[in-house]
């Protein structure tokens, strides 16, 4: 790959290919196929030969490289104008900037299925000088985007029209360019869906060692060699010290201040803080390495890793009895939750009362056991975590192709 700052051609280009593109109009580089006001009422549970590609589904990923034609659903065939192998389909509207135009492609060189494009949604079949897969992934780079936001209309529901589309001017190499960039993106693409599935494996791994490992019974259904002691029933209240978080007023709430106060959403999507330069007492701060449990709403236990805090109401701080493992404590109560969510069909909404959480009973392996359940786990957590930071260096990889491969 050769990098050229000419205008005319992209930052990093292949070795071999030296002419500037060209710029075309989408129109004058694609047909466009009909779409119908299909939506979900016209879904059938029954095969009929006919399928449909909804923008929903477009939305949440379900469907982006169309290859296998059971995952859409089954509608009747009403004349429809079916698409082929090759055909873009755009979604048109949106619920924000950032969905606008979002794509698929189908994939598929032999069709089982008649295929139709549903409710809003805009079909495109690229002509000779148009791969589709060069159009798929142009549809997905930071320069479409910014076209998208600049095109898009509405104030609920962002839309962007067939017109519009149409008229987006694309700066596009010869095929044979086109089909060694589709070669490139699509390895990248096909090892981050390798890297992602093994993801996936190593959390149902981790899943159901949190099932097996913590027993109901005296003796658990998964356990190490050498350990045949009955573990122990103990009340949590016995042996941890649940400390409620004080409830502030709202004028106790700073811009900025001493200490950060520590909130239910801090744990999750909410990363904006408060500040407090109250002086309490040392149990209502959360330190470095503290166990804690989030009670209201969304709930569960955590290790505390920043600095040194003051916890808002709807968290507990645990203090352990000399007797417990800290991370085995924090195991033992993600697979607690896991039990409270199957009963509760996974609805996270669940508000746990301190006087419920002192009462229940535990059943508690001497500290040698604990200790071995404890590492084995923070193996395998390790190991997604490491899972996790693999897949997104694949996609900043990914990503600076989409920035520098096109124009």
């Amino acid at each position: 790959m050769t990098k050229n700052d000419d205008k005319c051609v992209p930052a990093l280009r292949f070795k071999g290919f030296n002419n500037d593109w060209a710029q075309r109009k989408l129109e004058n580089l694609t047909n466009r196929v009909k779409s119908y006001s299909i939506s979900h009422d016209a879904e059938v549970n029954q095969i009929t030969g006919t399928k449909y590609i909804h923008y929903g589904d477009i939305h949440t990923g379900k469907v982006t490289r169309i290859q296998n034609e059971s995952i859409l659903p089954n509608i009747h065939d009403n004349n429809f104008v079916p698409l082929k192998n090759g055909d873009v389909i755009v979604a048109d509207a949106s619920e924000d900037y950032k969905g606008i135009a979002d794509a698929c492609v189908i994939d598929l060189p032999y069709q089982s299925y008649k295929i139709v494009s549903g409710l809003h949604t805009i079909a495109f079949r690229p002509n000779k000088e148009l791969k589709p897969d060069f159009l798929y992934t142009y549809l997905h780079t930071s320069t479409f985007k910014h076209y998208g936001y600049r095109m898009g209309t509405g104030l609920k529901v962002f839309g962007i029209s067939y017109k519009n589309l149409a008229n987006m001017l694309i700066k596009l190499p010869d095929t044979k360019e086109q089909d060694k960039i589709n070669k490139v993106l699509s390895l990248i693409t096909y090892r981050i869906k390798l890297q992602q599935r093994k993801l996936q494996q190593l959390k149902l791994l981790k899943k159901a060692m949190l099932q097996d490992l913590f027993a109901d019974k005296a003796v658990p259904k998964l356990r190490f060699r050498g350990f045949k002691d009955y573990w122990v029933p103990k009340k949590l209240g016995d042996i941890a010290n649940f400390i409620n978080g004080r409830a502030y007023k709202q004028n106790e709430l700073l811009d900025k201040g001493k200490y950060k106060v520590l909130r239910v959403g801090n744990f999750y999507t909410n990363d904006s803080w408060y500040f407090s330069n109250l002086e309490l007492k040392p149990q209502y701060y959360i330190n470095k390495g503290d166990l804690v449990y989030t009670w209201s709403a969304t709930f569960g236990p955590h290790i505390w890793r920043g600095e040194k805090v003051i916890y808002h109401y709807h968290i507990w701080k645990i203090n352990l009895s000399k007797s417990l493992n800290k991370k085995f404590v924090f195991y033992l109560l993600k697979a607690d939750k896991a039990k409270l969510l199957s009963n509760t069909n996974g609805s996270t909404m669940i508000h746990i009362t301190k006087r419920n959480m002192e009462s229940k009973t535990v059943l508690i392996p001497n500290t040698i056991e604990q200790s071995q359940i404890r590492n084995s786990l923070d193996n395998v957590s390790n190991l997604i975590t490491f899972q996790q930071e693999k897949i997104a260096e694949v996609k900043q990889i990914k990503q600076f192709l989409l920035q520098n491969m096109f124009i």
